[in-house]
């Protein structure tokens, strides 16, 4: 465990028991062998895995659903409370089967929203995602590097020093001049800095997976079932596929536009010089993560899905009985409701 000698790991864990707290969860879209582990239809489910060595995940684990068929029975026995509640944990799992992804701004603002509080090294950004986004944030952070060092460490590689420091979860001397900058006491700063993260992290993916959302979105309009389809099915179907491109392309604007809030207050830091915008701007913007994060993350999922079940170049066909399934699992992810689907 990457974080076991953090003292904050200790006082403020995931779950309540080692067993848990060790353990991997994931987004896992369901198999057709795995659907009778469920009362309902479901495209995607919350999978937990707890290792049998953690320190070799080789050797395997075991694991089980959120919701599936003796949900509450598979925690008790695997997480081995003994005689510890588990409300408190179920309670964790309820947010973490509800949301879109397992993205750490918006899993954690959910938690907070729960009242359940973790430590901050759980919500660190994947090793794979900080290497792939240390890049973009440099360029994206170069504006700023006069004018939080004074104008004595600028350059390619001051904007990337800057970057790690953002992007790692630890908040420590390398970030006091930005800090003096926008003068924030300590704690108002540390939280700050996760607000940040937050914003570019969310720019970043917005960028990386648009084009794909683009071209689910043109799949999606032009898929026809195959075999026979009744009319009810067809009626379903088309009101069901015009709903789920209009609620992205809301989505994708909605997105942006809460974006534009942090450019216009990280414009006014650079362009301006004026702290105080952007400082009140990091205060206020963790309630921004829910809308962001769940619309970001229903994107994502419908790009990413779409993508892994009919792949360019294949053949693409599907019968309208799992069409249905997979525009139910598409509409579910947006909080209003789409003609035909209840739930």
């Amino acid at each position: 465990m990457a974080n076991a000698d953090n003292p904050e790991h200790a006082s403020a864990p995931f779950f309540s028991t080692p067993a848990m707290n060790s353990a991997i969860l994931l987004k896992h879209r369901v198999r057709s062998d795995e659907t009778y582990s469920f009362a309902d239809t479901r495209q995607v489910a919350t999978k937990i895995i707890v290792p049998f060595d953690n320190k070799d995940l080789r050797a395997g684990g075991r694991s089980f659903f959120v919701d599936q068929r003796g949900y509450h029975d598979a925690l008790r026995n695997i997480g081995n409370y003994g005689n510890r509640e588990m409300e408190r944990d179920l309670n964790v799992l309820r947010v973490v089967g509800a949301l879109p992804s397992l993205d750490p701004f918006l899993l954690r603002e959910q938690l907070r929203g729960h009242a359940i509080e973790c430590a901050d090294c759980y919500f660190a950004i994947s090793p794979a995602d900080q290497q792939r986004m240390h890049d973009y944030v440099s360029a994206e952070i170069r504006k700023l590097i006069q004018l939080a060092t004074g104008g004595d460490a600028e350059g390619q590689s001051s904007a990337a020093r800057l970057a790690a420091a953002l992007l790692s979860t630890l908040v420590d001397e390398k970030l006091e001049p930005l800090r003096r900058t926008l003068m924030m006491n300590p704690a108002d700063f540390r939280e700050g800095v996760f607000s940040w993260r937050g914003f570019l992290y969310y720019k970043w993916t917005m960028e990386k997976f648009w084009p794909e959302v683009v071209d689910a979105l043109r799949a999606i309009r032009a898929m026809r079932p195959t075999g026979k389809v009744t009319g009810e099915q067809r009626s379903f179907l088309d009101a069901t596929q015009r709903a789920i491109i209009e609620k992205v392309q809301s989505s994708g604007q909605a997105v942006r536009r809460i974006l534009g809030v942090y450019d216009a207050a990280y414009d006014d830091l650079v362009r301006n010089q004026l702290p105080a915008t952007f400082r009140d701007f990091l205060r206020n913007a963790p309630h921004l993560f829910v809308d962001l994060g769940e619309k970001v993350g229903v994107m994502s999922h419908i790009a990413s899905f779409w993508s892994y079940r009919f792949p360019k170049g294949a053949n693409a066909t599907v019968d309208a009985d799992e069409l249905t399934g997979i525009f139910q699992d598409f509409s579910s992810g947006f909080s209003a409701s789409v003609p035909g689907v209840h739930g």
